[in-house]
């Protein structure tokens, strides 16, 4: 038993990155039942929608599992009620401030983690009373943090200032990169794009196969104006690189960037002109496999490297 494992009772201590249009209950309850803790991602889901995938979560797995909130999140107070009514256990905030919803849910019995990308936030977060933080270094797909500070530099730095467990995010797919982030500091490790391409995946098939077929440098970190975000480098990526080039006001970006983009491109497999978010570790993911396979090959792969650590 480590930290991350005594906190969420669950088998090993790997999280799945609660991924918009990526992280229904089919993926959520599969990550759980393979021993690590599945996270629905409520980003993509109307009010009820979130109800009835927790609802169909709790049907397909009696383990744990949590829900990722981004509390940028219009309908956030619908949201949080729903997670009170439907008893959910564990909840993991991100995109805000942890003191505005953490006591709430504290006192309900909740368990919360809040997502950060620097150690200044990973302190707020402490001092808010968070049960655990998710460190997540630039490499990440999606939403990232400003400070471009990556996994590698990051875990050591928040492990440094906070007393509370540690979650590593950001450029981890493997069992040697889980055991990188242990030996740096984290309890634990959260993983999003070796998720992302797995059968029970929510995301289109045409956009699981873009990321296996992804090499090194084909993401990338944009619209800072509005929310830096990494993306796969697509026309729609190129028609942002080329609205830059005239030095856009924060109204033409957001114009550019419309409703529903990423819906088009991660759910409805538009990959021309869809918003497709994927971290840099994409270029690691050469196949689309069952989740209980990815994590008994990370969990292998994880006791291979601390061996050779040890012979080294």
């Amino acid at each position: 038993m480590n930290k991350i494992t005594s906190l969420f009772k669950i088998q090993y201590p790997i999280i799945q990155g609660g991924m918009i249009w990526n992280s229904g209950y089919k993926l959520a309850s599969a990550v759980s039942n393979a021993g690590g803790l599945g996270l629905i991602g409520a980003g993509s889901m109307y009010p009820d929608v979130l109800r009835t995938h927790i609802r169909k979560c709790k049907a397909a797995t009696d383990k744990p599992f949590g829900v990722n909130v981004p509390m940028l999140y219009p309908n956030i107070e619908e949201i949080m009620n729903i997670l009170v009514e439907e008893a959910v256990k564990i909840v993991f905030t991100s995109a805000g401030n942890p003191k505005t919803w953490t006591a709430l849910l504290k006192e309900k019995g909740i368990t919360v983690v809040h997502v950060v990308s620097s150690s200044k936030f990973a302190l707020k977060a402490q001092e808010a009373g968070v049960d655990a933080v998710v460190a997540e270094g630039f490499e990440a797909g999606g939403h990232n943090g400003r400070e471009e500070t990556t996994t590698f530099t990051l875990i050591p730095m928040v492990k440094e200032k906070i007393s509370i467990p540690l979650i590593a995010a950001g450029g981890i797919a493997t069992g040697k990169g889980m055991l990188a982030a242990m030996v740096l500091g984290a309890d634990g490790v959260q993983m999003g794009s070796r998720f992302a391409a797995s059968i029970e995946s929510s995301s289109h098939e045409a956009f699981k196969q873009m990321i296996i077929g992804l090499e090194e440098g084909e993401t990338h970190v944009t619209l800072k104006e509005l929310a830096p975000v990494r993306l796969i480098k697509n026309k729609f990526y190129q028609d942002i690189q080329d609205l830059y080039t005239k030095a856009p006001t924060k109204e033409a970006l957001n114009e550019l960037l419309g409703r529903a983009r990423a819906k088009r491109g991660m759910f409805e497999g538009d990959l021309i002109e869809g918003e497709l978010e994927i971290g840099q570790v994409s270029g690691l993911i050469h196949d689309i496999r069952p989740v209980k396979e990815i994590i008994e090959e990370v969990i292998t792969d994880f006791e291979a490297a601390k061996k050779q650590l040890h012979n080294f």
